[in-house]
């Protein structure tokens, strides 16, 4: 299962130039997250990694500084915060 999802995953990245991908949130593009979650650590992560950019990778997401640490946080559609290091 684990490599017919990393063959699934360098096709897409082979077929769909950049250009025509959607961008990405965060720092390290989400096939890339992904890709590299189910290497590490298996079929299941990636899965998991997968839903997790799906849900939370798209519109929908808004830019606040927290006002008790100073530092900017975005909130997703999930409604989950995360820092500018993730």
């Amino acid at each position: 299962m684990r490599k017919l999802f990393l063959l699934g995953i360098r096709m897409y990245w082979n077929w769909v130039p950049v250009p025509q991908r959607g961008p990405c949130l965060f720092s390290t593009p989400c096939s890339r997250h992904i890709y590299d979650q189910t290497t590490a650590h298996g079929f299941f992560a990636g899965i998991k990694a997968f839903l997790f950019r799906y849900k939370n990778c798209r519109g929908g997401f808004s830019l606040f500084k927290n006002p008790l640490t100073g530092k900017t946080q975005m909130i997703l559609r999930s409604n989950k915060i995360i820092g500018e290091d993730e």
